[in-house]
C-alpha cells in the first residue's frame, strides 16, 4: 500500500476513534478541564496523531494504548465517584482568592494566578470594583465563581414583591428554516391547525418564516426571512 493512502486511512481512523470516544466518554469531556482532563486530553491527542502520520508505529499498538487510556479514564471516573479524597487527589480544591473584599495574596500565589487575569475574569462578570465582592473562588476547572455583597447584588422580582407567571417548560421550537418541526409539535401536543392559525393572525405561510418558538411563558415568538429592515447592520 503506497504510504499516502496509508496515511489517509490512519487520519480517518484516528479522527473516528477521536470522536467515537469523546461520545463515550460524555459531555463532561468537552465542558472546561480539571486537571486530570487536561493530562488525558493531551494523551489522547498525541496518541491520535502518531496513528495518522507515524508509520513507524503499528496501528494496534497504537490502538492498544488509546484503549488502556480510556480504560484508566473510566476507572478513574468510577473511583472518583465512589471516594471524595479519590475526587480531590485527581481534580483538586476550589480556592478562594477574594474574601469581604480583600484579595487573599497567599492563595494567589499557591495557585500561580496573577492579578492581571483575577481582574480580567472580574471584568468578564461585570464586576469592577473588588470591594463589591463577597468572595470569589477559583474553581478547579480554571474559572472564577463571584459572589457579591448583598447590597451590591441584582434585584429580583422576588425581592420587590412582584407577581411572577409560572413556567413548566422550555420554549418549544415549532418552526425552523422553513419547514415544521413535527417531533416537537406531537411531544408538546400542539395541532397544526393552531400553528397555522396563528401565522394566518400575522399574514404569513409557513415558508415565510425562518424561526418560530414557543416560549415558556406562552408566547409565540416569530422571526421571517424578510425583517423589513430599512438599513440592516451587516457588519462582523
Amino acid at each position: 500500500m503506497p504510504d499516502y493512502i496509508e496515511i489517509i486511512l490512519r487520519t480517518f481512523g484516528a479522527f473516528f476513534m477521536l470522536l467515537i470516544t469523546t461520545r463515550i466518554l460524555g459531555k463532561q469531556a468537552l465542558a472546561q478541564m480539571t486537571y486530570f482532563d487536561f493530562v488525558v486530553t493531551i494523551t489522547m491527542g498525541a496518541i491520535a496523531a502518531n496513528l495518522a502520520f507515524n508509520t513507524y508505529v503499528k496501528v494496534h499498538y497504537l490502538f492498544l494504548s488509546f484503549c488502556i487510556l480510556v480504560g484508566i479514564t473510566f476507572l478513574t471516573a468510577y473511583i472518583s465517584l465512589k471516594s471524595k479524597s479519590a475526587r480531590k487527589f485527581f481534580a483538586g480544591d476550589p480556592t478562594i482568592v477574594i474574601q469581604n473584599g480583600k484579595i487573599l495574596e497567599h492563595n494567589m500565589r499557591k495557585m500561580r494566578y496573577a492579578l492581571d487575569y483575577l481582574n480580567q475574569e472580574l471584568r468578564e462578570k461585570n464586576v469592577f470594583d473588588i470591594e463589591e465582592v463577597l468572595f470569589a473562588i477559583l474553581e478547579i476547572n480554571g474559572t472564577l465563581t463571584v459572589l457579591k455583597k448583598p447590597q451590591y447584588r441584582t434585584v429580583t422580582r422576588k425581592d420587590l414583591w412582584i407577581a411572577t407567571t409560572p413556567e413548566q417548560r422550555l420554549p418549544v421550537e415549532l418552526i425552523m428554516d422553513g419547514e415544521i418541526m413535527d417531533r416537537n409539535l406531537q411531544e408538546n401536543r400542539i395541532t397544526h391547525s393552531w400553528l397555522e392559525d396563528e401565522l394566518k393572525k400575522r399574514n404569513l405561510h409557513v415558508h415565510d418564516v425562518t424561526y418560530a418558538v414557543l416560549g415558556a411563558n406562552g408566547l409565540l415568538y416569530i422571526d421571517t426571512y424578510d425583517d423589513h429592515l430599512q438599513s440592516p447592520i451587516d457588519q462582523e
